[in-house]
Parts: C-alpha cells; sequence; structure tokens
C-alpha cells in the first residue's frame, strides 16, 4: 500500500485543523489466490469471498479505522453520486460516486485501469472517491460530483485531486471511432499509444476536466496498471483483482 497524507483547516464544527488522508493499494500484501494474488479488495471478480474479507479487514486495520467505517460502491460505470453520511451494512448500490462531510468514513473507490479520482475541500470538510471510466468520464461523472460538493459547501479553488493508478494512453488501444467519440466529450484524452495506434488516457482527460472546472490542485499518480506488475489490470489480463484507493477525514 501506498499513502499520502494532506492537512488542511475544517470548516466543521470541530476546532482547529483537520486532516484528510488518502491510501492507494497495489497488488501486494493480501491473502488473494492466482490470479487474485494477493491483495484483491474487489468481491466481484470471482475471488473467494473468504479471502477478499481478510483483505478488507486488513486494509481497515492498516489505516486505522473499523471495517464497518469503510463505505464501498457497487460501481457500474454510470454517472450516479450518493452522498454518505453514516456507515453502510453493505455496498453502496449503482453509484460511481461517494461524498461525505462525516469524519471518519473511508470512502473506497475499486479500479483494476479506470482512474480513481480522490477530492477533497479541506476547509469545508468535504470529500469524494470517484470512479471515473471511460464511460463515467465521457458521460460527466466528474461534473457530477463537483456539483454534489459544491452544494455541501465545498468550492473547486480549495479543492485538490489526487488521480491514482490508471491504464496510460501509451497502453490504452482503442478502435478510431472510439478514441474520436471520448475525446469529443473529454478533451485531451485522445493519444497515441506506443505501437503507434490509436488510444485514449483517461487520466489525462480527467485532470484537463479539473483543471478547466476550477479545481485549485491536482496530483497525478503516473503509474500504468496496464506496464505495471505490483498493480492489477483487468486489460492486461483478465481474471484478475481490483486495487483500492481510500480517502477519508479523521475526526
Amino acid at each position: 500500500m501506498s499513502g499520502s497524507t494532506t492537512g488542511a483547516r475544517s470548516g466543521r464544527s470541530t476546532p482547529g485543523p483537520a486532516t484528510v488522508r488518502r491510501v492507494v493499494t497495489t497488488r501486494a500484501g493480501g491473502v488473494s489466490r492466482p490470479p487474485y494474488d494477493s491483495f484483491n479488495l474487489g468481491d466481484h471478480v470471482g475471488d473467494n469471498p473468504a479471502a477478499v474479507a481478510a483483505n478488507r479487514r486488513r486494509l481497515a486495520d492498516h489505516i486505522g479505522l473499523p471495517p464497518s467505517s469503510m463505505v464501498w460502491m457497487e460501481q457500474i460505470h454510470s454517472r450516479n453520486v450518493t452522498i454518505v453520511r453514516e456507515p453502510t451494512a453493505s455496498a453502496v448500490p449503482a453509484t460511481d460516486a461517494l461524498v461525505t462531510t462525516a469524519a471518519g468514513l473511508a470512502l473506497v473507490v475499486l479500479t483494476a485501469d479506470c482512474v480513481p479520482v480522490l477530492l477533497s475541500d479541506d476547509e469545508a470538510g468535504v470529500i469524494a472517491a470517484v470512479h471515473a471510466g471511460r464511460v463515467g468520464a465521457r458521460i460527466g461523472i466528474i461534473g457530477e460530483v463537483l456539483r454534489a460538493m459544491i452544494e455541501l459547501g465545498a468550492r473547486p479553488d480549495r479543492m485538490g485531486a489526487l488521480l491514482g493508478p490508471a491504464a496510460s494512453g501509451a497502453r490504452y488501444e482503442v478502435p478510431l471511432p472510439m478514441q474520436r467519440d471520448v475525446e469529443a466529450h473529454l478533451p485531451g484524452s485522445a493519444c497515441t499509444t506506443t505501437r503507434n495506434t490509436p488510444g485514449l488516457d483517461i487520466r489525462a482527460g480527467v485532470h484537463r476536466q479539473l483543471l478547466d472546472a476550477g479545481v485549485g490542485a491536482v496530483a497525478v499518480d503516473p503509474r500504468c496498471t496496464i506496464a505495471d506488475s505490483s498493480l492489477f489490470s483487468h486489460r492486461g489480463g483478465a481474471p484478475t483483482g481490483r486495487l483500492a484507493s481510500v480517502i477519508w477525514m479523521e475526526g
């Protein structure tokens, strides 16, 4: 697992500075057997449910929160956004973004080539975890989650974003008509692969979209899930596991 931590002031009722934490996992350190070896956090990919549950407990232990505080999504490549205010007994159904103002809730996005986006306005005390794949990014999941955060008091110029590991444009080959279609909806995503074929860099398109929306700071984890064997990649070898990108506010 790798992680980054940022401290910032909060507009919540708790006095003094708050802390927003972010963590991104790799495929190492769990109990899942091949081809999900070993730290698979996805419960929908065919892995042994007991192994997934053990890996999820290990993740919660690592970040210092009870497993019940982890909020998971039933991701469907949509532009659906869900605001959560308390722990959930099961994955939030049919959504691709979670937003909260509650400290101690860890919002989780699962990926294996799509772009995980972790957003926060630390001053307002608003955070979000977003699943931005080719389909979701194309149909506007980023705009929807920004609107939801703004309605809760966030401001784009105060927001910080982390774009996690994803399929790079150098390795993500697509048919030319698909490339042109996505570029028309997500400018900046069209590219040429290392094989000199049409490609998509969804992370680059999301990066541009966030900056165009006025987001104050965007950090990018440059790792390519297809090229980096320490990460899970659906395009690189399905069936496979899922990485987790997690964001939460300490109370």
